[in-house]
């Protein structure tokens, strides 16, 4: 299921993620998958096709959002986490989410603290938004990507920064955050008064034996601060759906996006139900792919160029490479596109921390990963 793609049906995609690739240039940019999406999803698009694609039952009825009882259904399962359904917001994506967000509780000027490098929009999201972006380094050590949180601390007692965006798993560098830096986090949010918005779009994709753990699931208290943002649409590859859900623990956040009810949109029918489906239907499905990227990530090990960087990411499907040691200067990425004819993401982007990395999407079959690792080998001699 997971390895038989044929590269020829791939360069005829449409999306994004090929489309942009010049002919005879491989892809590994952007994150999603080259895999097709779960069969209960795929269904269960098919059938609002053919059965209704008349207004949904929730339309201009937001206190019913269609998605809340399932969202509450799922952290309980796999988590633990027992949380009011009430609670719950549908949003047309995480980046919608999390600018309604900024929006509603921020002003221009203030500070949001982020652990960098990070995911290119949310950075864009900030400074576009009249933010101040806080940067937290994440630093590689023997354990892996870590912070300092005594450094955080200190920084953050000016009280110019009003929100911590905390992305876990990490994107780009996989890292999945121990309970014990989460309550940190935690402590440090009570001590200087901040709002946790904590995206885990990428929590079904944590690898063995590692576990995800919410934020808000830490404790009532942390809940009280905190908005999460989440999404099918990641781990069951169908970005295109635009659908994503938040728990607003906050109750001023909650306030704050009650009014006007139509200026955030309304979940689609499309996204409504393939996220229904992913959730209820597709862990089998999910459960089938998740091995096979944690097989992807060894691969990558094994055949990367030896001076190239690389901790395993332990979730996710992207892999944070430091090229550093090449001598490309702070662009490795052009390198790349132009000696090997591979499309990776650019680490400058990612903000400070991204210089001289490029980020790889490994989540295709194996022959295909073997031949864009092949090429990088090649380019680097």
């Amino acid at each position: 299921m997971f390895d038989d793609l044929e590269l020829s049906s791939l360069t005829r995609r449409p999306g994004v993620k090929w489309s942009r690739a010049e002919p005879g240039v491989l892809p590994a940019w952007i994150a999603e998958m080259d895999f097709p999406p779960a069969p209960a999803v795929r269904e269960a698009l098919m059938r609002c096709v053919e059965e209704d694609l008349g207004y949904p039952s929730w339309d201009g009825r937001p206190e019913q959002g269609p998605l809340r009882a399932a969202f509450a259904e799922r952290m309980r399962e796999r988590y633990g986490w027992v949380l009011d359904p009430g609670h719950v917001r549908e949003f047309t994506d995480i980046n919608q989410g999390l600018q309604a967000v900024l929006q509603a509780v921020t002003r221009t000027g203030d500070g949001v603290a982020v652990h960098t490098p990070t995911y290119p929009p949310f950075l864009a999201t900030v400074t576009g938004m009249g933010r101040r972006v806080h940067s937290i380094p994440y630093v590689l050590q023997d354990e892996g990507w870590a912070f300092d949180a005594e450094r955080l601390d200190g920084e953050l007692a000016d009280g110019g920064c009003r929100v911590l965006l905390l992305v876990n798993p990490h994107n780009p560098t996989g890292r999945v955050l121990r309970r014990r830096e989460l309550e940190t986090l935690a402590e440090l949010a009570r001590r200087h008064d901040l709002l946790v918005i904590s995206d885990e779009i990428h929590s079904d994709l944590v690898h063995e034996p590692h576990r995800h753990i919410p934020f808000a699931s830490l404790s009532p208290e942390a809940a009280a601060r905190t908005v999460t943002l989440t999404s099918a649409t990641k781990a069951f590859n169908v970005p295109g759906v635009r659908c994503a859900v938040a728990h607003v623990g906050a109750s001023g956040v909650r306030a704050a996006l009650s009014s006007p009810t139509h200026l955030y949109g309304e979940p689609n029918t499309f996204g409504v139900a393939a996220t229904l489906a992913a959730w209820r239907d597709g862990d089998s499905w999910l459960s089938r792919l998740r091995p096979v990227l944690e097989r992807n990530a060894a691969l990558v090990r094994a055949e990367l160029p030896e001076r190239i960087g690389y901790s395993v990411p332990e979730g996710s499907f992207l892999a944070w490479l430091d090229c550093r040691a090449l001598d490309l200067g702070t662009d490795p990425h052009t390198f790349f596109l132009e000696k090997a004819r591979v499309l990776l993401n650019d680490g400058r982007a990612f903000g400070p921390g991204g210089e001289g990395f490029v980020r790889l999407n490994f989540a295709t079959s194996a022959d295909i990963l073997r031949a864009i690792l092949g090429r990088m080998r090649e380019a680097v001699g």
